[in-house]
């Protein structure tokens, strides 16, 4: 049987995913709430169209959760659970379900206590996923994602970034092109039930992470704002609450996965190139003067 990856959200993990499997000989499917183009893939607008799972082998699912839990399961849940194909489903979730550990170490082992409602969310849906018995399930917790398109150079080059300074915080980070080797990793060595850490080897502060873009750019350093008075959205502001460094030991020792950025210093250097700027020429002044 040909294997075949149904990507349920059909997003930027699922995108950087996808060549690597179609190069083997995959066939690959992605949903979209509109009409997008697939790079390879079919794709489906979805909901509205019918989700094929006849003849799927490989499920990813990157479609966010809510109060209720995960909407794919509202919708398909009794289906997948009856799919005769399946070999291995990934979920995708978040770090965030581990919640506030003020800088402490957590790893795979660690309570799920979420202290954020994208936590609480989150964590209901992978015991949603987990109560499907017999799914080949393997949860992903992805830390902050970037990589191109998804950096912090565009801000930086409008003049409108800022280093929002509160003392301790880090966050763990993960480029896309690292997740993508993971799953393809997991998909390739399967071990039902598992639940894998994705992030980078440097939990850091984000405005290291900042000021080291715009020394990628030769910017002037981005202006300190204090946490306090920083005017951040609520959602803005509920990032800032947990505080944690994440292990990623797991990836490595039972998945054999090295990192392709294991820092933010390789990643935003990748991202930069990918993104073109190198020719970027700084402006004489300081952006607003």
């Amino acid at each position: 049987m040909r294997k075949t990856l149904l990507c349920l959200g059909f997003g930027y993990t699922a995108r950087a995913l996808a060549p690597r499997l179609l190069a083997q000989g995959w066939r690959v499917i992605g949903t979209s709430r509109e009409v997008a183009a697939g790079d390879g893939a079919e794709m489906i607008t979805w909901p509205g169209q019918d989700v094929p799972l006849d003849g799927v082998t490989h499920i990813l699912n990157s479609i966010g959760p809510n109060a209720d839990g995960d909407p794919v399961l509202a919708a398909l849940g009794d289906r997948i659970a009856a799919a005769p194909d399946l070999e291995w489903v990934g979920y995708l979730s978040t770090t965030a379900v581990y919640g506030h550990h003020d800088g402490a170490w957590v790893d795979e082992n660690t309570p799920v206590t979420p202290s954020s409602q994208r936590g609480d969310w989150r964590a209901l849906a992978e015991a949603q996923w987990q109560a499907i018995h017999g799914l080949p399930l393997h949860i992903f917790r992805l830390a902050g994602i970037y990589g191109p398109g998804r950096g912090p150079f565009a801000k930086l080059m409008a003049g409108k970034a800022r280093r929002i300074i509160k003392p301790g915080q880090v966050f763990s980070r993960i480029h896309v092109d690292d997740i993508a080797q993971v799953l393809a990793a997991s998909i390739a060595q399967p071990r039902p039930g598992a639940i894998y850490n994705v992030c980078d080897d440097d939990p850091a502060p984000p405005q290291d992470v900042l000021g080291h873009a715009a020394e990628l750019l030769g910017l002037p350093m981005p202006a300190e704002v204090p946490f306090d008075e920083a005017g951040m959205t609520p959602m803005a502001r509920s990032f800032y609450g947990e505080n944690k460094r994440v292990r990623n030991r797991r990836i490595k020792d039972e998945l054999g996965v090295e990192l392709l950025y294991p820092t933010y210093r390789e990643g935003l250097r990748a991202v930069l190139e990918a993104e073109d700027m190198e020719s970027f020429v700084p402006p004489a002044e300081p952006p607003g003067v």
